[in-house]
């Protein structure tokens, strides 16, 4: 017995001095870190290396590697984890317009984000969403309203898009000059936007023009301005290559052209997609050594455990395998993982961070500056919160799904939209509450108490749309019948007859309030409702947010971050990815309501536009001024939009398109000046082979409150101001 403990002491004293030999010198944080890699790399064997590819990355007790989950969400809070804030989904945020108010948002969202890390490690917790690597922002381009993940994104505007996933991922990875507070990702490279039916399969054909001018500038503005530690490739194929299997996406433009430092992770199952449905390989090992040899460094999902394979068969080589290794130590180095805990100041965020009180005020506060109020007959809104009797009703009135989307995680503080009315008004009005309508088929009862019951108010809201079930990706919405995509964006017919019914049966005021993360087919709704109230997926404080706009505790500004149509004729084909005829950039006529809309509880008006020259060089930039001063009756925040208007609109350049906001607060009576510099790239246009030109010839900056529209009367809103200058 004494024998087996000394061999048994022996090897566990050999083992922890092996161990020790090789990770005091790549745990040594004084030294830079590409010789820690090398270290690292030098100490483990093929299959080590094979294994540390992979989302769950394997523990390596020899070397005494913990495993680590590569896998971890965020997209509009610390989500699929517990206890964290729940923000406004992100086309919400992109909805505020507010660069500043996102960083702070994504900022509070890493605070949580580490400070849940630093818990579970103290448990051992290194399971899936327990980690600093988080996949988000979802940066393609809501190009379709039919797409069920467009709630994902920050909208149909590559500009926007960039500025918003720009200062997210600035929050998010923090401003240390050593660590990385979390690992952003831009996703999903790159031109990806459904069907969500068909997405492990389709060819996203694209011209070249598209791609530089539409697909690739958020990307492209993370990278280069934002330096996200990670892109996520997509499931599609993209001019014939799957995403993941892009030399040309993947290393002449990501890392050859734009100089990503970073690592590559494909989206989750993508890899065997290249086998099983795009039938560009035949075994999991051709599809193994065509992901990592395009430049994928890490597989969410299985394939690369065929790497081993890979390279018995001569596929993969043992140098491209320490490459791509390379990339995800070079991401735990900078998340601080091999480091003592006293070096890294993030390991100091606690738990008291975790929804505090200050997250909990910028939730609520970006969901008020989220909410856009689309029509206001008559000035019917905002109503009084001491009216005497209020009818609240419709299917999401009382359903606090309404507030997560989807990618949420669990907070014990949500308020959903009957809660937040009850919670607004005094304590001596009487409010009934009916749901009144199934959300998504016609009610199984024909007896309707609701409709007679309201004819007694003063005024009536109804809380319709839908929700996480019937919108988002391909296997969450559970009551979608095509995969999460809205192939009918319409408002639910039962719904619609629910509303014909309350409008014909009283004549009282009838205030709409729908959620949704996707546009909406809605003109007989406009015609209906006295007043339209977007309210998204608005976090968990939405029902406060969405009573303060209705009782005008705060004026609405939120704008819309993409295009509501009046019709889905002249749409193009759902699967067509040409750009013609999509979005406010490509299209000719007048939406329902358009990209940039929404309205105050003020007025403003736009005068006394300036620039700094009416003649400039090509590749010289200009910068242009106007005056903005709030006219009515209170105090109001407005989002100032610039577009251009090219030589060649409407055939070799966009229509038109933003290249400047700024969200302003202004007091009754008060003005102020707004300038925008336009960048010569801002005035650059794509040639159909993909070359960036600025075109001579005249161009017009339109300065206004929405993307220029042919009737501003009909919207009620402010008239834009019009500049113009000559390019020569």
């Amino acid at each position: 017995m004494k024998n087996v403990i000394l061999i048994l002491t022996l090897f566990i004293v050999t083992k922890v001095s092996i161990a020790q030999e090789t990770e005091f010198k790549w745990l040594d944080h004084n030294l830079p870190t590409e010789e820690r890699i090398d270290l690292i790399i030098e100490a483990m064997t093929l299959e080590e290396k094979a294994s540390q590819l992979l989302d769950v990355s394997k523990a390596i007790p020899r070397l005494d590697i913990p495993e680590y989950n590569w896998w971890n969400e965020c997209l509009h809070g610390v989500a699929r984890n517990g206890r964290a804030t729940v923000f406004p989904q992100a086309i919400g945020l992109a909805a505020t317009f507010d660069v500043d108010l996102i960083e702070e948002v994504s900022t509070a969202i890493s605070d949580e984000a580490r400070a849940k890390f630093n818990i579970a490690i103290q448990k051992e917790n290194r399971s899936r969403y327990a980690g600093l690597t988080f996949w988000t922002p979802n940066v393609n381009i809501f190009r379709d309203p039919r797409w069920g993940r467009g709630q994902e994104t920050y909208g149909e505007d590559p500009y926007l898009t960039s500025r918003i996933g720009v200062a997210f991922v600035n929050g998010l990875q923090g401003n240390d000059e050593t660590y990385l507070k979390a690992a952003a990702c831009a996703k999903h490279y790159a031109v990806h936007s459904g069907p969500e039916e068909f997405r492990h399969e389709f060819d996203a054909f694209t011209t070249q023009k598209d791609l530089y001018e539409t697909y690739l500038p958020a990307f492209e503005a993370l990278v280069k301005e934002a330096s996200v530690e990670t892109v996520m490739g997509a499931y599609n194929r993209v001019l014939g290559e799957p995403a993941c299997g892009s030399p040309f996406l993947l290393q002449d433009i990501l890392r050859k052209k734009w100089g990503f430092k970073g690592h590559i992770v494909s989206d989750c199952g993508a890899i065997s997609d290249f086998h099983l449905y795009h039938k560009v390989t035949k075994t999991p090992e051709e599809s193994a050594a065509l992901a990592i040899n395009s430049g994928v460094d890490l597989n969410c999902g299985s394939v690369y455990k065929n790497l081993l394979s890979a390279h018995k068969q001569g596929l993969v080589t043992e140098d491209t395998i320490d490459v791509r290794l390379r990339s995800l130590l070079r991401t735990k180095f900078k998340l601080g993982l091999f480091d003592p805990v006293e070096a890294n100041p993030y390991n100091n965020v606690g738990e008291e961070v975790i929804c505090s009180q200050k997250h909990s005020d910028i939730a609520l506060e970006a969901a008020r500056k989220s909410i856009v109020l689309l029509t206001n007959k008559n000035n019917v809104l905002p109503l009084s919160p001491n009216i005497n009797n209020l009818y609240v009703t419709g299917p999401q009135a009382n359903n606090s799904e309404v507030l997560l989307g989807n990618y949420y995680g669990m907070s014990n503080k949500l308020v959903n939209m009957l809660e937040g009315i009850t919670a607004a008004v005094s304590a001596g009005t009487t409010i009934n509450y009916k749901q009144g309508c199934l959300p998504y088929r016609e009610n199984v009862n024909p007896i309707d108490w609701t409709t007679g019951e309201a004819k007694d108010s003063e005024a009536i809201i109804a809380v319709l749309g839908i929700t996480g079930a019937i919108e988002g990706e391909e296997g969450e919405a559970i009551a979608s019948d095509s995969k999460g995509d809205r192939i009918k964006p319409y408002l639910p017919e039962n719904q619609l007859n629910f509303l014909r019914k309350l409008r014909k049966d009283n004549n009282k005021p009838v205030i709409v309030v729908m959620t949704g993360g996707s546009p909406m087919v809605i003109p007989e709704v406009a015609e209906l409702a006295d007043a339209i109230i977007w309210a998204w997926y608005p976090g968990q404080d939405g029902g406060t947010a969405v009573a303060d706009v209705l009782f005008g505790k705060i004026s609405p500004s939120g704008r819309l971050p993409l295009t509501f149509l009046s019709t889905l004729d002249g749409l193009p084909a759902y699967e067509d990815y040409s750009m013609k005829g999509r979005t406010y950039k490509y299209m000719e006529t007048d939406p329902l309501f358009p990209f940039g809309f929404g309205l105050s509880y003020t007025q403003f008006n736009y005068a006394d536009a300036t620039a700094s020259a009416t003649k400039i060089k090509r590749g010289n930039a200009i910068t242009v001024s106007c005056n903005i001063e709030n006219i009515g009756d209170r105090d109001g925040e407005e989002v100032v939009q610039a577009y251009l208007i090219q030589p060649g609109a409407g055939d070799d350049a966009p229509y038109k398109k933003l290249v400047g906001f700024d969200r302003i607060n202004l007091s009754k009576g008060s003005k102020t000046e707004v300038s925008f510099d336009i960048k010569p790239e801002q005035m650059g246009q794509y040639t159909e082979e993909g070359k960036r030109v600025i075109a001579k010839g005249e161009y017009t900056l339109i300065i206004g409150a929405t993307s220029p529209v042919k009737d501003y009367a009909r919207l009620g809103a402010s008239k834009p101001v019009v500049l113009k200058f000559i390019v020569k």
